[in-house]
């Protein structure tokens, strides 16, 4: 019976949690979306504003274009939260062992944090991946079918990498003749570079990021490495993220601690004399400490959602492992997945971010608090 009690005690906090996550998600999608946006769309010569995103998006898309992707994001939230969340308890499980009170030291919280995080970015990456391209998919202008000189019959690669796509034959039968000297029309040579895969679109490049969003897509024409791209950016900024959120929020933990055993009278000789800190006052602080993280990150956010716009066929993949491609730029750029050309937009839409996040951690935690007060205290 005890153990039937603990189990469902589990499960309500579990469900308790996936749904605050997807409030606080809900929440701040449309933030989200024109956050990437900015990030995605500026470059050093362009910058895209929130109120351009805005509009672009509402005018391609409408309004609920601005919740695109939201599932994918909600349900890798929920994963990533809750892994780095339940990380950050065992490790500080381990800090905590044998002390009198449940105190953690901020540092403790730091490197607890950092791990946390990092465990957090391998489970939400390819749910991340998937929401990006769908919040690109909103604000990009898709040709429809009479721009397209459409055919039957498509090269057995281009359908098999790359399932309902619809080449330029205008542009690709142009390509082929520049290709070759030779005269087409008495040889089979047409049909034979067509057959190329890096021929699929007509120029030689890859199809754009707003036709490879599904799942099946990504997986035939990228491989399953691409659910992971952008991994080393994504494992810093989730790291940085992680340490300096609950550091800061173990600081403002104990500094709301010490502010209310002030007045007490006899003078509580441990946190637990001073009882539980109010959800409102426990909610604020994890908003605060969630952006102070946002901004600390945001560089590595940026590098990593640009990362994952970036269509990778495999062949392409192939080739640069055959030629052992090193990354480009500085030793830190190439050890944290930063390209030389994002320089000097990293910072661009940190604002967005910091209020996004600084407004889901608030909604998180503070409905957390309420549906677990309503679920399991009463």
């Amino acid at each position: 019976m005890e153990d039937f009690i603990k189990n469902q005690t589990f499960a309500i906090h579990a469900v308790a949690g996936a749904g605050a996550l997807t409030l606080g998600t809900a929440a701040t999608y449309p933030l989200e979306t024109i956050k990437t946006l900015v990030q995605v769309g500026s470059g050093p010569d362009k910058q895209w504003s929130a109120a351009q995103v805005f509009d672009r998006v509402r005018k391609l898309s409408g309004n609920s274009g601005l919740y695109n992707g939201f599932g994918w994001l909600a349900l890798g939230r929920i994963l990533g939260v809750g892994a780095r969340f339940g990380t950050y308890e065992l490790l500080t499980a381990f800090y905590k062992d044998g002390r009198k009170d449940n105190y953690v030291y901020v540092s403790e919280a730091l490197l607890a944090g950092i791990a946390a995080g990092a465990v957090e970015s391998v489970m939400s990456s390819p749910f991340e991946l998937f929401s990006i391209r769908a919040q690109v998919k909103t604000a990009s202008r898709i040709p429809n079918s009479s721009t397209i000189v459409e055919k039957t019959t498509i090269s057995s690669s281009t359908a098999k990498l790359l399932r309902g796509y619809s080449p330029d034959v205008k542009a690709l039968n142009h390509s082929v003749g520049l290709l070759s000297t030779l005269n087409t029309n008495s040889s089979n040579l047409t049909g034979s570079l067509k057959e190329y895969p890096w021929m699929m679109t007509g120029t030689g490049r890859a199809p754009p990021v707003y036709l490879v969003s599904r799942p099946t897509d990504v997986i035939s024409l990228e491989g399953l490495g691409a659910l992971w791209r952008g991994i080393r950016s994504g494992l810093v900024r989730d790291s940085v993220f992680g340490g300096v959120f609950f550091s800061s929020w173990q600081f403002l933990h104990r500094a709301m601690l010490d502010w209310k055993a002030v007045g007490m009278d006899p003078i509580p000789s441990s946190d637990d004399d001073v009882g539980p800190l109010h959800p409102l006052a426990v909610s604020l602080a994890a908003g605060f400490s969630g952006s102070i993280a946002a901004a600390a990150s945001h560089s590595f956010d940026t590098a990593k959602c640009r990362s994952q716009c970036l269509v990778l066929p495999k062949y392409i993949s192939m080739e640069r492992k055959f030629l052992k491609w090193s990354l480009p730029g500085k030793r830190f750029e190439r050890l944290t997945g930063i390209h030389p050309r994002d320089r000097n937009i990293l910072f661009r839409g940190i604002w967005l971010r910091m209020a996004r996040t600084g407004v889901a951690s608030f909604v998180f935690v503070g409905s957390y608090f309420f549906l677990i007060d309503h679920l399991v205290l009463r």
